[in-house]
């Protein structure tokens, strides 16, 4: 009479010639606790208790189970059983694979989307309010401090600000019934520029925890998007220079494969200082080599190493130089 015992996502079981005679299924919970143990054909406290019950019963853990061990499970209930439990290790699986460079991507993305639509509502905003004061308008470039201030001042000290007499101002007289939506625009542009401001400061947080090297190479906003356009670090690690220069120009880039027009020399990285500052006739070179050390830095930081980015950045620099 030959005994075995079997786990598999579902439960413990006790096959006595081929045939199950007892069993112990698990709970939702064990199966989430057991399931890892059970793939890595690790010992589990149910088979422990039930070859203690039988001793000298083989315990097939790490084995292919013959195939009438294997037949039994095809009854209903345990197929029932086993798409239960598979649905409950799926969603365990999700859940862990979120990681923190999620996180970045999800605001770094964010940003970008709050950035076009104060865009959007600050020219809105400026068109309505020029009905009314065209001249302070025309004075103020930055949108968010353009919104800030309208909000604390009244157009007779906006248009002394800029030396300008009221009386002889080309915009229309407003009731306060009539100003009302426009300041309450302007309060929602200041609202949101709050909101880029703490995300900013919550994406350059997390940037020098997760990504020190990059961060102290591309800087916490540029590594962040570079990251978003690879996906996630790893893939960001796994990146040649090559592609990570190029990240944010790929719609140039397939341009140029499609039709043989100028291929793009940068991406994202034309934003860094070191690359907006060199001259044009050498921002391709200093793209290169940005590129290149930045790509360094994502290696070391997902592979867990030292922290190299000041020395990393010093490179960069005296090369430049």
């Amino acid at each position: 009479m030959v005994f075995q015992i079997f786990s598999n996502c579902i439960g413990t079981f006790l096959f006595k010639d081929g045939k199950i005679a007892a069993e112990k299924l698990f709970s939702d919970d064990q199966i989430i606790s057991y399931h890892d143990k059970v793939k890595e054909g690790k010992e589990i406290a149910p088979e422990k208790d039930m070859l203690s019950k039988n001793a000298g019963a083989e315990v097939l853990r790490g084995k292919i189970p013959p195939g009438p061990v294997l037949k039994q499970f095809s009854e209903a209930k345990y197929l029932k059983r086993m798409r239960e439990a598979s649905i409950i290790i799926t969603k365990r699986e999700i859940a862990e694979s979120v990681r923190r460079d999620h996180l970045i991507i999800q605001a770094s993305n964010n940003i970008e989307e709050t950035d076009k639509v104060i865009n959007n509502l600050a020219k809105r905003l400026r068109e309505w309010y020029e009905l009314y004061n065209p001249e302070f308008s025309k004075s103020i470039e930055s949108h968010e401090k353009f919104a800030e201030i309208i909000q604390e001042k009244s157009r007779k000290e906006l248009l002394e600000e800029i030396g300008l007499k009221e009386e002889l101002s080309m915009g229309a007289a407003f009731s306060t019934e009539d100003l009302e939506p426009i300041m309450r625009l302007a309060a929602g542009i200041t609202s949101f520029a709050d909101l880029r401001s703490e995300q900013t400061a919550y994406v350059e947080k997390v940037m020098k925890d997760l990504l020190p090297n990059v961060n102290a190479v591309a800087g916490a906003l540029i590594g962040a998007k570079l990251l978003a356009r690879a996906g996630s670090l790893e893939k960001l690690s796994l990146f040649p220079a090559s592609t990570v220069q190029l990240l944010g120009a790929e719609k140039a880039l397939f341009r140029h494969i499609k039709t043989g027009a100028r291929p793009p020399k940068f991406g994202l990285i034309i934003n860094h200082p070191l690359v907006s500052r060199a001259k044009s006739s050498v921002r391709g070179k200093a793209a290169r080599m940005v590129a290149d050390k930045i790509s360094i830095a994502a290696k070391i930081d997902f592979f867990k190493g030292e922290y190299h980015g000041d020395d990393l950045k010093k490179e960069l620099e005296a090369k430049l130089r």
